[in-house]
Parts: structure tokens; sequence; C-alpha cells
């Protein structure tokens, strides 16, 4: 018999969370993961996927509102798919990432942590982002609303972010919430400025249209960069843009262009013209200052990146003669944040750019303990690196969401270090390494953190302890 592709499900109760912040609920055995769903809710839902073991589903009416929801404050939250928790209560989304991150420990890595510390709560749950990237698209997305009216809409322009699914529309965005309000009147300013100058919006389908890419960057101290990425060379339009917006907007330290005539949006290996400005802002988290240019990575919600550093160097119990490595040390921003308490730190990092950032960075703050090596971990990381570095105390080891590499962390075993701290920007990776790294160590904390609200993502820092390590 043939399984229906879409049906109706009525009076479905949503018990749970999952992966991805779908709501979890179950249906004549089966599991129905369910867009939007949020536990205690009620609804009917319609079924788009039905496979033997799951369905997918998304509201077709909500018959009883759970009490964890709570209403949506950004007029784009039902199309944007930025912040997808915007609708729940922001204690019930930090509940439900403590129990993503202790649940993949528990049943990924089957270990038990000695303590586990209450998520750590952003201390900004709006405007806390320090970077935002808009496309230029001349075929807006049309809202159901607009679409319903029948309206013929010659003029498509528009300015925002990818609408989930639709690679070449982009939802026109007059307001954000994510950066601080500065970036929606630069950003609105621009759009008005391009339909009167009549100036074309990017088409990537025909791969034709000037404007293509607008990226904001901010700081704490109030710092703001701009990067416009167009097509193709335009110098007196780019020229009068930029001196349009040196005018409008003198908050803007520093304004950038850059040509993109690529088929995609990188722009590490393009050249960068700096219009006005020293062409980089600066950061400052405690007392370390990191210079940030229009390609450095860079945390985005430095507000609680402070708080998460400091609770890594309460975590690594640092001794003024300890050596430490620092795994994945991107721009050295954690290296750099250690480098005052030990005797010496060493940053290992794949990519020479953001090694030369961490070299100037140490630079800029007088820091002369710090070493950063550019190179594949795997094969960098090993035996003749201790023989060259010596053995280390403490390791750090902050990599990207697909984890450490089975090598690395048979390496790590190996290290003789008596403390691991791991951050991690993907809990079930984490677990999977954590487990190879039980076989020497014993897991003493982890700290979940909050570091993108109103999103599923969520952070985690793991400290692991040498199993016969006897503190002197």
């Amino acid at each position: 018999m043939a399984r229906r592709k879409k049906y109706i499900i009525e009076d479905l109760q949503i018990e749970s969370t999952g992966d991805k912040g779908v709501g979890i609920a179950r249906h004549n055995r089966k599991v129905v993961f369910v867009e939007g769903g949020v536990p205690g809710d009620r609804a009917d839902v319609l079924v788009f996927k039905n496979r033997r073991d799951f369905a997918m589903a998304r509201f077709q009416q909500l018959l009883k509102p759970s009490p964890l929801r709570t209403s949506p404050f950004c007029k784009h939250f039902e199309y944007c798919g930025g912040c997808r928790w915007q609708h729940v209560q922001y204690e019930a989304q930090l509940d439900f990432k403590q129990s993503v991150v202790e649940d993949a420990i528990a049943r990924i890595a089957r270990l038990e942590a000695e303590k586990v510390h209450r998520i750590m709560a952003s201390p900004q749950q709006k405007f806390y982002r320090n970077k935002l990237e808009f496309t230029f698209s001349e075929s807006r997305w049309l809202t159901p609303e607009e679409i319903e009216k029948g309206e013929i809409l010659n003029d498509r322009r528009g300015l925002g972010f990818h609408v989930p699914g639709a690679f070449d529309k982009v939802l026109d965005v007059e307001e954000c919430w994510l950066q601080d309000s500065l970036q929606n009147r630069i950003r609105n300013s621009i759009r008005a400025y391009a339909f009167d100058k009549e100036l074309t919006f990017f088409n990537i389908r025909e791969q034709r249209g000037w404007l293509r890419n607008l990226i904001t960057r901010n700081t704490l101290g109030g710092e703001w960069m701009l990067i416009l990425s167009v097509f193709y060379d335009d110098e007196p339009a780019m020229q009068a843009l930029m001196n349009f917006l040196h005018e409008k907007f003198p908050e803007i330290d520093t304004l950038l262009g850059v040509v993109n005539p690529k088929k995609n949006d990188t722009l590490y290996d393009l050249d960068f013209k700096t219009y006005y400005g020293k062409g980089y802002i600066t950061e400052q988290l405690d007392k370390i200052k990191y210079r940030i240019g229009p390609l450095t990575f860079f945390q985005t919600n430095p507000a609680q990146a402070i708080q998460m550093y400091r609770r890594v160097k309460e975590m690594a119990g640092l001794k003024p003669s300890d050596r430490v490595f620092d795994l994945y040390s991107g721009t050295g921003s954690i290296a750099l944040f250690l480098a005052q308490a030990c005797a010496t730190v060493t940053g290992i990092e794949s990519i020479p750019e953001a090694v030369l950032h961490a070299r100037n960075n140490s630079k800029l703050n007088g820091i002369d303990n710090g070493t950063f090596l550019t190179g594949d971990m795997k094969e960098l990381f090993s035996e003749s690196f201790f023989s060259e570095h010596g053995s280390p105390d403490v390791i750090i080891t902050d990599p990207p969401r697909a984890g450490m590499h089975e090598k690395v962390c048979r390496q790590l075993l190996e290290s003789g270090a008596r403390r691991i701290i791991y951050v991690s920007c993907n809990p079930a990776t984490q677990a999977r390494d954590l487990a190879i790294l039980a076989e020497k160590y014993k897991l003493r904390e982890i700290q979940p953190v909050d570091m993108f609200p109103h999103t599923y993502h969520v952070e985690n820092i793991a400290s692991l302890e040498l199993l016969d390590y006897q503190p002197n």
C-alpha cells in the first residue's frame, strides 16, 4: 500500500524540541517533526514528507498555543528564516539549548560530567551581532499577500536576506533586530539612493546588474565598517555612492568597495579599495584589542564572547609557568586573551590570513609570548610538533562545526596535557570527540553558552582533566 505523500493530522500535541529547533510529536507510533512547533502546542498539521519511521509537517492551524510561546518582535519573522525562535520565550530557548548539550553528552559520548553549569544567557537578545551581510537582487521575493493582490510589479529590486529555499531571491528587509539599528538606516538609505539613481541590482541567474552585496560590521566601542560589493567596475558610480554614505553617515569609520565578477559571493581572493577611513576597525574585549579588516573572522556576539573567554580562562586554571597550545586558533582571539596568564601560547591555524591577523594583533597588544603557526591540523599537530615546541600543560581547542579529525583526537591523547578545554559550536561532533578523549581524560565540567539568541544554535565549553593528574 503506497504511503500518502500529504495529509492532515488533526489535534497533534507537540511534546519536545529536536534537532534544528523543530517540534517533536508522535502519531500512530511514528515520530512527526513539526516546523515551528513549540512543546505544549496543539495543532492540525500538514504532513509534506512521509517516511516509514518519521514524517515532516508544518502547521495547518494552531488550536492551542503553548504557554512557552511569545509574540515575535520582527515584522519579517514569518518569512525571513533567520531568528526561527522569536516566537519562543527566551528562558524556554535556554532550557531547550541546555537539553541539547546534555543530551549529546549523554547519548553520543555516553559520558557524565562531574559538574554541569547552567547555560550562559546572552547579555543582549537583540542587536547582539557585529556583522551582517545583505544581498541586492533584481528579483525580490513576494509575500503571499502581494501574490494574492495580483498586481503587476515592473520593479522588483530588493535588498535583504536570501529566503530559505530560494537562492535567487531575497526578502526585502526594512528592519532587522540583529545589529545596532544604525544598520537599518544605512541599508534603507542605500536602497533609496539606488532607486533614485536607477542603479541596477544583481541577477544571479543571468549574471548581470551592478550592486551585489552589502556587509556592515561594528564594534562594542561604536566603530563601524561598511563593505560594498559590485559585479563590475564603475568607479564614478562607486565614488558617488561612497561620497553619499560618507556625508550622510559620519558614524561609519571606514568605507570599502570590492568588484566581484565571479559566479559566487566569496570575497577572499579579491582586492578591496578603501574609500574613507583606515580600512579596519578595532574591537576590545577586556584589555585585549583586535584589529578587524573586511575579511577578518571574529565572534559575531562580542558581548557574549567576553563572557565565554573569561569562562575558558577560568576553566583552564592556568599557572604562570604553563605552556598553552591553542588549536584552530583563528585570528588568535582566545590565545591572546590567555597570553598574560601563562608562560607561552602557541596557536595553530590552517588559514594563512587568520594567522597573519593573529600575529598583527599580538604586536598591537605588545604580547611577545605568543607564536602562531600555519598548517593542516592533522598533519602539523604531531609528535615532532611536541619535540620542537615542547609538551603542553593546557590545550585549548575550538574546531569548526565538523569537529576534530580523529587523528587530532588521538594526538591529544598523547599530548600529556593536564587539561583540555574544548570549545564547540556543535554539541554532536563535540560529544563524538569527547568519547575518544575519554580514554585518558575525565570530563570535569560542561558550560553551555548561548551565542545566538532566537536561533537553535548553541555552543559548549567542556573541561577535561588527565585521569592520573595529581595537582601539586
